[in-house]
């Protein structure tokens, strides 16, 4: 489980096609920091596998399925990622629940910035769009962010220097790709509204 609290923005160095997947060498001195195989290491919010570890690099290999689902397919050797280790037990949580398994995918579509902070508008996949809600939480290539406005296609988000300068929405421009994550608290209240609902139609 991870927070969404960036802990570095790190760099590819290496994309390795494979048949049906792809591996990845990503640079990040910070997560790389103890890190072992088998570890897991959030790349813009997909929960990747640690296969190989040296230095200040990790190789992790993502599966047709996560490339399909998710912006990780669009990366290229240069393509600063953001990161981050899985949350301790016992650590604070300083975002909200992150599982590092992407939903979706949307778009910049715009970005308005003013003195200390910028507005940021985000489409939105209909299937996605009952998840969010003002004030609520989702994630954006991995980053804890809370919602502005919801719209039926989009959303916006504020975002503050420290974000800008830490993350890829600091660089990201209208029409580039974000992984997008709903709050998994809202799918399981949806789900269980859901059974008790069948449930209580089926007593009748």
């Amino acid at each position: 489980m991870f927070t969404g609290i960036v802990e570095e923005l790190g760099e590819v160095t290496a994309v390795e096609t494979l048949d049906d997947a792809c591996r990845f060498r990503l640079r990040g001195p910070v997560v790389t920091e103890g890190a072992k195989h088998g570890d897991s290491i959030a790349v813009n919010g997909v929960c990747l596998t640690v296969v190989e570890h040296e230095d200040d690099e990790f190789t992790a290999d993502v599966m047709a399925e996560t490339l399909n689902r998710s912006s990780l397919g669009a990366l290229a050797v240069g393509s600063r990622v953001n990161l981050e280790r899985p949350m301790a037990l016992g650590a604070r949580l300083g975002g909200h629940i992150v599982q590092g398994h992407v939903d979706g995918t949307g778009e910049i579509l715009e970005r308005k910035p003013s003195e200390n902070w910028e507005l940021v508008k985000i489409s939105l996949p209909a299937d996605l769009s009952r998840y969010v809600v003002e004030k609520g939480s989702i994630t954006v290539d991995g980053i804890s962010l809370t919602v502005v406005d919801a719209g039926p296609d989009f959303f916006t988000v504020s975002l503050i220097p420290t974000t800008l300068a830490l993350t890829t929405l600091g660089i990201k421009q209208p029409g580039d790709p974000v992984n997008l994550e709903v709050d998994v608290i809202a799918k399981y209240v949806e789900r269980m509204i859901g059974d008790r609902a069948l449930g209580e139609g089926d007593a009748r």
